[in-house]
């Protein structure tokens, strides 16, 4: 969705509006914002020319030192060839930077601005401040023309009407008054409108900006950021950000935002390349690839729950993915592996778990005075080595033991061991525990819990993907793990799809600060799903942002969605459209060939994205095999790139994106009827922003038929 869809300034009363279409009888304000706009398209151009010029002179040094190094380098030694290096080094290094210069010149050039506020600090004259998405400074005269948006100053745009307004500095806060304060759209170089706020007027250009069709990326939001999210988004405090927004809020624009205000803020202890993205698969991290770099930062490393569980594991079992466990859910309803995956999806499986592994600190350790040669080495002594270790884990412990042992025998007997009473040790203490594997230990928890029939797993199985993180979490505790200690903040998007085991291994993995979002209306498990106070068990410290505003579907797809699951605080953007269609057929062959109707219409509607949402996979792929043409795309689990057209996938899969028009086919009592059912439905209707239809043949389903 563009960025002024999904948060245009609607909070505030917009005042003015200048078309800059006609230039017959615009006003003085009018013709001055033409000419400055000229004059900033001006001086960025000059900064482009010194830039290219810069970028030639760089290659030229370059080569000529390459040049001189294949000539001379018979006659340097090794101190002038790393030398000479590092200067090569140095030289490309600058030319890069260049080169990064003159593509946000370029697309400054554009857009230059999207704000302006006249602030007067006190006892200053006041200073017109234009905002974008880079600074721009006038290097003669060493003025600031454009602040980036992540700028101090440039806060004020965010948080303040006309009146009193303060920012804050490194140096303290800074108060003063805002006298005006102005909004535009400038694209391809032109004004196209702006907006002031002190004369009342409708909004129906932000409306027609959120009528827009959407893309096949996510936009940044820099000119439309709302005061409540810019404190999300400037937030350097929290140690664990948790964001639980309603579908449509901007919950990953928001995250992606914070993340390139942090890389600004922190620009010499972070980079991008610090950072990591969980993402729920390949699809979505390809939607939102776009926006960092959009913002001049880097592209961040992502990674899926399932691949960390995977590294995490060493490979050393094969389990079950998120999504097959999801589909299986929806492919039969199995009583027993729902009990399972609602236990283990519970805060009391993960405190049942420590409790277990407080009882092997105490309980497992045991054997018997240990003989080597003519001395014997006391248990309590043994045991209270093991002890003494207590911050290291419980496996690790056992070769540190066996050390200790081994010195307390030397010293005992004053003469070095032999290589086999060292070894006899080494194999002895181990002994001495009652498991040496974390799969018998998992199995063994569930013994003492006394439900054992809870673990299914033998020889040549697949994990259950529930018992995936509990599993690590245990070999965490036990061996531990330091895989992740370079990733200095985490990104977790989809948050109610992970339960408190998960949470408890991703507080052990990575040690650094989180932004944490989602929103537990649209988990699309319902027997696992985690809420912002799940979540506040596990990190105790997190500060919660909550955002019932919902800037994505029309009103009547909004109202239609919240037929099937309800929520009292979501508060739908006023902007309207046509009602979502409920159409039944007799046979699935003529619901089929009614979709054909429907994308023909889309291809000549002017709309960009449609999304054919089904329950299933297997739904899915028959539906692409009947509907097959070109322009028509279909989005597995294996697939990694979103595309503009006719998109055919699940609710699962399309959860994040979002389409102009969006079809549910096959919405018929005996596709739609559990509880997993009802959340795909749910998540289905809430991608569309303009259009909803539904079609079925059969009987409706009754999440609808109300």
């Amino acid at each position: 969705m563009l960025a002024a869809k999904r948060f245009g300034k609607l909070e505030f009363k917009v005042t003015f509006v200048a078309h800059f279409t006609e230039p017959l009888g615009m006003n003085a304000t009018e013709h001055e914002e033409r000419e400055y706009l000229e004059e900033i398209k001006e001086k960025l151009t000059l900064a482009i020319r010194r830039v290219d010029a810069s970028v030639r002179q760089f290659s030229d040094e370059l080569r000529e030192k390459k040049e001189y190094i294949h000539e001379h380098q018979s006659g340097m030694d090794d101190a002038d060839m790393v030398a000479a290096g590092q200067s090569i080094n140095r030289m490309a290094f600058t030319g890069e930077a260049a080169v990064a210069r003159k593509r946000k010149l370029l697309k400054l050039v554009q857009s230059p601005y999207f704000g302006r506020i006249d602030f007067v600090a006190r006892n200053q004259d006041s200073l017109p401040v234009y905002i974008g998405i880079y600074s721009f400074i006038d290097e003669q005269k060493r003025q600031g023309l454009i602040f980036d948006w992540r700028a101090p100053i440039s806060s004020l745009f965010y948080d303040f009407e006309l009146g009193e307004a303060s920012y804050a500095t490194p140096s303290g806060t800074v108060q003063g008054t805002i006298a005006l304060k102005r909004q535009y759209k400038i694209r391809d170089g032109r004004l196209e409108f702006m907006l002031d706020s002190d004369v009342n007027i409708h909004d129906d250009v932000l409306q027609r900006e959120l009528a827009k069709s959407s893309d096949d990326k996510m936009k940044n939001i820099v000119a439309t950021i709302q005061r409540d999210q810019n404190a999300v988004i400037r937030n350097e405090t929290a140690p664990v950000m948790v964001i639980q927004g309603v579908a449509g809020s901007g919950k990953t624009s928001i995250a992606l935002h914070r993340i390139a205000f942090l890389l600004y803020r922190y620009r010499e202890s972070i980079r991008a390349q610090d950072v990591l993205i969980i993402s729920p698969n390949k699809v979505f991290a390809d939607y939102i690839s776009n926006v960092l770099p959009e913002l001049g930062e880097e592209h961040l490393p992502e990674l899926g729950m399932d691949e960390l569980a995977a590294d995490l594991l060493e490979n050393r079992y094969p389990f079950q993915t998120f999504f097959e466990q999801v589909s299986a859910l929806l492919d039969k309803h199995d009583p027993a592996f729902i009990e399972r995956m609602q236990f283990k999806s519970s805060s009391e499986f993960l405190s049942q778990l420590n409790q277990y592994l407080l009882h092997v600190e105490n309980h497992y350790f045991a054997g018997t005075d240990l003989r080597v040669g003519r001395t014997v080495v006391p248990l309590p002594f043994i045991q209270a080595k093991f002890k003494a270790y207590h911050r290291v884990p419980l496996l690790k412990r056992l070769a540190l033991v066996a050390e200790d042992v081994r010195n307390h025998v030397r010293d005992a007997t004053r003469r070095k061991l032999t290589g086999q009473e060292k070894g006899a040790i080494g194999e002895a203490i181990p002994r001495m525990f009652k498991f040496n594997n974390v799969l018998d230990f998992y199995r063994d928890f569930f013994r003492w819990i006394g439900k054992p029939v809870l673990f299914r797993f033998e020889h040549g199985m697949r994990l259950e993907y529930a018992d995936v993180f509990a599993l690590i979490y245990l070999r965490i505790r036990l061996e531990g793990i330091t895989a992740y200690d370079h990733v200095k903040h985490l990104l977790v998007d989809e948050m109610q799809d992970y339960t408190p085991v998960q949470y408890a291994v991703l507080s052990r993995v990575f040690s650094c600060r989180k932004t944490i979002l989602g929103d537990v209306s649209q988990t699309v498990n319902p027997y696992s799903a985690s809420s912002a106070e799940t979540i506040e068990r596990v990190f105790p410290q997190a500060e919660v942002v909550r955002l019932y505003r919902s800037y994505r579907s029309t009103v009547e797809i909004t109202a239609f969605a919240q037929r099937i699951t309800p929520n009292s605080h979501i508060i739908p953007l006023e902007r309207h459209g046509p009602a979502p269609v409920v159409a039944r057929f007799d046979r699935q062959e003529a619901e089929l060939q009614a979709i054909e109707g429907m994308i023909t219409a889309f291809r000549s509607s002017g709309n960009h994205s449609l999304g054919i949402i089904c329950k299933t996979l297997r739904q899915a792929e028959q539906a692409h095999q009947a509907l097959q043409a070109p322009g028509i795309y279909l989005l597995t689990d294996e697939s990694t790139t979103f595309k503009e057209g006719v998109i055919i996938t699940t609710a699962h899969l399309a959860k994040g994106l979002e389409f102009d028009e969006v079809i549910v086919p096959f919405a018929s009592a005996r596709t739609y009827k559990t509880e997993v059912d009802k959340s795909m439905l749910y998540v289905a209707c809430t991608r569309a922003m303009h259009q909803l239809t539904l079609t079925y043949s059969g009987e409706m389903t009754a999440f609808i038929s109300s």
